[in-house]
């Protein structure tokens, strides 16, 4: 008998710093619930699907953590530009958002990844500038272009294309109309975003590069202060990526199209 109450005296002296230490990762256990941030305005890595429902390759990559965690996936929509703000805030545990690591992000919270590489390019009806090889091949023109407000596409034009005007967008389908409507006459976005944009308007006359002019990497945004949490998810990333998930999810929304279908 008194060895099994110091058996448990010991346990809860071992168990109490570690709770302490890893206030996040114990809230989501205790809760049984992981929220994760999205904007839900980027596909193929997050959108809302004509019936509503969230899709992508980040929401399965969040379910697949949450189910190795043991917990519910709870996704919280915000636009992007304040989606690390929720998290600093500890409104969400979580970014998942096709969010790239940058040193100024890092500064604010911890990043886990990166899961996929990503890269900027423009989108356009000018053939010409649809031809750019390099951001100095744009710069001269003087051009009104849109971009991803708070992201790190608007944060390009204005150190790169510094004669540009810059014209915040809430969220890309905002950016792209004003491409249509000849508003702008570029939009700088993600790659992937600007070739998808190409695939849903094809009677626009739209165009983008064959190559990104950057290369950025896509990284999951954790909560500040909880070491552990970040291990844990280090940890369940490398095994995503050994067990040949993270690269069947890429090949599912990043290389076959067939998911065009769910959009509205």
């Amino acid at each position: 008998m008194k060895r099994s109450i110091l058996g448990c005296f010991l346990a809860i002296l071992l168990i109490a710093p570690a709770a302490a230490a890893s206030p996040v990762l114990k809230r989501i256990v205790d809760s049984d619930t992981l929220r994760i941030g999205v904007s839900g305005t980027q596909p193929p890595l997050n959108f809302k699907t004509k019936n509503g429902d969230l899709a992508g390759l980040e929401i399965d990559l969040a379910k697949g953590l949450a189910q190795t965690m043991g917990v519910k996936p709870v996704f919280v929509q915000k636009p992007f530009g304040q989606l690390l703000a929720a998290l600093e805030a500890g409104e969400v545990d979580l970014v998942m958002s096709g969010m790239s690591i940058t040193p100024e992000r890092n500064l604010k919270v911890p990043f886990v990844g990166p899961y996929f590489l990503s890269g900027k390019s423009i989108l356009t009806k000018s053939s010409v500038l649809a031809q750019a090889e390099d951001a100095d091949d744009l710069d001269d023109l003087n051009l009104k272009i849109a971009a991803l407000s708070g992201s790190t596409s608007e944060r390009f034009v204005e150190a790169v294309l510094p004669s540009a005007e810059l014209a915040p967008a809430e969220n890309y389908e905002q950016a792209v109309q004003a491409l249509i409507d000849e508003k702008v006459q570029a939009v700088v976005a993600d790659f992937e975003a600007c070739a998808l944009a190409v695939l849903l308007n094809p009677k626009a006359n739209l165009m983008t590069l064959q190559k990104p002019l950057t290369v950025e990497p896509i990284g999951i945004a954790v909560a500040p202060g909880d070491a552990l949490l970040v291990n844990f998810l280090e940890n369940t990333l490398g095994g995503l990526e050994a067990s040949g998930l993270l690269e069947a999810l890429r090949m599912r929304w990043l290389e076959n199209g067939d998911w065009i279908e769910l959009l509205p």
